[in-house]
């Protein structure tokens, strides 16, 4: 069921950054401080022109589930409103995801291994794990086909074999915080457009003990993108990051963009993602 349309359908024209190269050595990512005489990362960024449709009330009209286009937008109440409390959020608020997963796709076993809160570095409200962290504005998939396999592994041990034997997603569960959102909101883009072969590149995540991985993505003038505009801390926009069948949506790239007609005083955008498992079996 579409979302209801509160306000005429709003397209932004903006631009989005895309991976570019750096340098010759494949893509990489350090995610704690690099050794003495390595960079970071090696990732470059271009900005390119894009339309970003909006989708409120025309969710039927563009075909979008997370099978067709690899996300959905959903309505859903929480009872957490400020997410600062980090106990609150991976007991009762990991508790609704996971009901809402089992009840929107038919998930019989979810497992959520991590959250992020994204706030402004000025923001009043006391971050919940270390700096704040703001919206990325580059376009991304949250995970690679082998990190999303081995994250199964990595969590759930001597259950991933079994697991892995039926369908397993890995699913992002987006939620604005506090506000609708005028502030970088969120695009993602149609599965049906992409160009797996020439667009995915694979950029090395390389942690203490272990390595994972996550897809730039480069620009392709046959992406199209969508958003949910003004979404409200009652909304959730599912984006699927892994899917084990292969013959419908498998991810889906996103990224913060800027809307140059937001208000000048817009409140700056925060939100919460939340990262799952999902498997169809148990």
């Amino acid at each position: 069921m579409a979302i209801a349309a509160v306000l005429p359908p709003r397209d932004v024209s903006t631009k989005l950054n895309y991976y570019a190269p750096v340098g010759e050595e494949a893509p990489f990512q350090y995610l704690y401080d690099p050794p003495a005489g390595s960079p970071k990362h090696n990732l470059g960024s271009e900005a390119h022109p894009v339309v970003v449709h909006d989708a409120r009330g025309r969710e039927d009209e563009y075909d979008l589930s997370l099978d067709t286009s690899g996300f959905r937008f959903l309505e859903h109440t929480s009872v957490e409103k400020d997410f600062t409390d980090e106990e609150k959020i991976t007991t009762v608020y990991y508790k609704e995801i996971e009901e809402l997963l089992k009840k929107e796709v038919g998930a019989k076993r979810v497992f959520i291994f991590d959250h992020t809160i994204r706030r402004a570095p000025n923001s009043e409200l006391t971050p919940v794990r270390g700096a704040p962290r703001g919206p990325v504005e580059r376009v991304h998939v949250d995970q690679t086909f082998q990190a999303s396999i081995a994250r199964v592994h990595h969590h759930l041990g001597a259950d991933a074999d079994r697991l892995l034997k039926s369908r397993f997603r890995l699913i992002n569960v987006w939620r604005p915080i506090g506000n609708p959102v005028a502030d970088k909101p969120l695009a993602v883009s149609d599965w049906r457009t992409l160009d797996t072969e020439h667009d995915l590149v694979t950029v090395r995540y390389i942690y203490p003990d272990r390595e994972g991985g996550t897809f730039g993505v480069r620009y392709n003038p046959n992406h199209r993108w969508y958003y949910l505009s003004n979404q409200t801390p009652d909304e959730v926009t599912l984006i699927k990051c892994y899917d084990s069948e292969v013959d419908r949506a498998r991810l889906t790239p996103h990224s913060a963009f800027f809307d140059s007609s937001s208000p000048k005083d817009a409140p700056r955008r925060e939100s919460i993602e939340v990262r799952a498992l999902v498997f169809d079996s148990e």
